[in-house]
């Protein structure tokens, strides 16, 4: 059933990615970055500009070569000198390539660490449905690799596309400059190198999608094989689970294998056709010196191989760049996607509250109706009224509707119509964090989390003093176990340490007593425990309900005898109502179901 026990499905396929679009979003998302950019920019644009003049000075240092052995007699004084200027220019050039290099892995490192806030802070803020569709390691697949994959693609592509194009359009300037004729023979490979990075982009962007989507899906496997390794142990399931992986995993190794042929075929076929490049340099160099066209001399030459080099090594970072833009465009899909996810309504301008002092209890189910799709109606229109301080059992058959109940009260779901009352005002009036104030919870679900078993019991709960705890511990049965520990109730949990879940459902228990809200939500508590357990966790559950209005969610009916009100749910309408003794003595539904359940124990 949807909801706080919901079965989270499979992520569906998605949208065909729109790499313009993604790849707007992410420049868009650096704009906070602004000035450390244009810090990184301006240390790449000096960069390109030593890259540039560089080789004029290295063609003044050949033709100086050149023509003092043809006159016999060499200056080495200014060989020197242009060697000096030389060193200065590449040495500032290393310089100003580290601190771009050092400035783009800080913005990068601090935009994924921006981004995950966002993620979390999206997360707290998202229905209750998103989570019931989508599995827990495609989400976490999305928070931990779809963010390093932009991260690490952005700190490689930005500043290496703001340098490739920079470069080229130098570079294109200084060899006209140089000489036009030999210029013309260069350009003449641009057609030849769009279409190549035309044809292998129209590869390799499908396979860059898939592949992140590929990654998802087996951590979903992942998370599902090692939240259950106990039952598929215990069902020899090792060998079915195994080669439901062993199948992901290959899916995801030959898509992964694809997307890197595919993505790596830029840089060879690029440094081929560089090859060309250079081969017609020397052809049309040699030619113009040998006719003495153009003032071409050995120096010229040398500097135009330079330029040609600093010319292909542009086009072959731009591939790489878009080749990275690609891996970041599908992983933004996936990430902006959760972050445009629907959210809770807005509800900053709600400002009701019920006095918790005064609170008396009651609890009105007016006409509700919801489905968890609206096109298919669970409760088509349930009505109760709940005096304050009653212990209210629902019980029915699995998917009857009874969690279903417990997720509206909470606000997880919104009712499609009807209304929720405590104390005469509707839920709807109070923001969701006032109406789950209003709740303590007991779930069959008994979560703990790393930590001293003293935090796990004060869970979000401040200023319990050791008085206090005491009379909790003893009231939930938690008091001798305690004394067992070594460190007592400071002993430190895990989220698998050795509580059993009868102790860990006590310990439940116990939280929601610190709790001490006046309302109470007890879900199925007692289904995976013993009978001794059992026993233990009733009357410590008995203590915490006195007093106060209830709701719990048995499967057990033997553990509600002493029930107020016990609501029989069926098909998500409430079909009978009374005590134990009533219903029993009706010989209806109910007591077609505990007769049942006594005959089979």
């Amino acid at each position: 059933m949807p909801g706080m026990m919901g079965r989270r499905a499979p992520m569906g396929p998605r949208q065909k990615v729109d790499m313009k679009k993604n790849v707007a979003r992410l420049m868009g998302s650096f704009r906070k970055y602004l000035p450390q950019l244009l810090i990184s920019f301006i240390c790449v644009s000096i960069s390109v500009v030593i890259s540039i003049v560089a080789p004029q000075f290295l063609k003044d240092l050949t033709n100086e070569i050149t023509n003092g052995a043809a006159k016999g007699s060499i200056d080495l004084g200014k060989i020197g000198d242009i060697a000096i200027v030389l060193i200065v220019f590449y040495v500032s050039n290393a310089l100003m390539t580290f601190v771009s290099g050092f400035i783009m892995s800080t913005v990068s490192q601090r935009y994924c660490f921006d981004l995950r806030s966002d993620i979390t802070n999206k997360i707290n803020k998202m229905k209750l449905k998103y989570f019931d569709g989508h599995a827990h390691g495609d989400t976490l697949s999305i928070i931990t690799n779809d963010v390093d994959q932009i991260g690490q693609s952005m700190q490689q592509s930005i500043t290496m596309l703001f340098q490739s194009v920079l470069m080229l359009v130098g570079v294109l300037i200084a060899m006209f400059i140089t000489s036009w004729q030999m210029a013309l023979a260069a350009l003449a490979s641009i057609p030849v190198v769009m279409l190549v990075l035309a044809f292998i982009m129209k590869i390799a962007m499908p396979l860059f999608v898939r592949r992140q989507t590929e990654v998802g899906l087996i951590n979903g496997i992942i998370e599902e094989n090692f939240t259950g390794h106990t039952l598929i142990r215990a069902y020899n399931a090792e060998s079915t689970k195994g080669k439901k992986f062993d199948a992901a995993n290959e899916k995801l190794h030959w898509t992964m294998f694809k997307a890197q042929i595919a993505g790596g075929m830029m840089q060879p076929l690029l440094g081929f056709i560089s090859y060309f490049s250079y081969a017609a340099i020397c052809l049309v160099g040699g030619l113009l010196l040998a006719n003495d066209i153009g003032g071409i001399t050995f120096g010229t030459i040398t500097a135009f191989m330079i330029y040609i080099n600093l010319f292909q090594s542009p086009m072959t970072q731009i591939a790489q760049s878009m080749n990275s833009l690609q891996m970041a465009a599908a992983s933004a899909e996936r990430v902006f996607g959760l972050l445009e996810e629907e959210e809770q309504e807005d509800e900053s301008e709600k400002s009701r509250k019920l006095d918790l002092a005064n609170l008396k209890g009651k609890v009105e189910f007016k006409n509700v109706k919801f489905g968890y799709n609206e096109d298919k109606i669970i409760i088509p229109d349930f009505t109760a009224e709940v005096k304050p301080g009653m212990k209210v059992a629902i019980v029915g058959p699995t998917g009857a509707g009874k969690t279903t109940i417990v997720n509206l009260l909470m606000r997880f779901y919104e009712v499609l119509d009807g209304d929720i009352l405590i104390d005469g005002v509707s839920i709807k009036e109070m923001p969701r964090t006032e109406v789950r104030d209003l709740f303590g919870m007991v779930l069959q679900d008994t979560w703990m989390f790393e930590g001293s078993l003293k935090d796990n019991i004060t869970f979000n709960k401040n200023g319990i003093s050791d008085d206090e705890l005491n009379k909790v511990l003893e009231e939930a049965n938690l008091s001798y176990f305690v004394s067992t520990l070594k460190d007592g109730i400071n002993t430190s949990l895990t989220e698998e340490s050795s509580l059993s879940s009868g102790q860990k459902q006590l310990v439940t228990i116990a939280r929601a007593m610190v709790e001490n809200a006046p309302l109470l939500i007890l879900d199925e508590a007692t289904s995976n425990v013993d009978t001794r357990t059992e026993i233990e966790i009733q009357e410590a559950m008995d203590k915490l309900t006195k007093g106060r209005t209830s709701f719990v969610i048995a499967h057990r009916l033997s553990t509600i005898r002493n029930a107020d009100m016990i609501l029989v749910m069926k098909d998500g309408n409430i079909i009978e109502t009374g005590n134990h003794a009533e219903l029993i003595a009706q010989n209806g539904f109910y007591a077609g179901l505990y007769n049942s359940q006594f005959n089979m124990n």
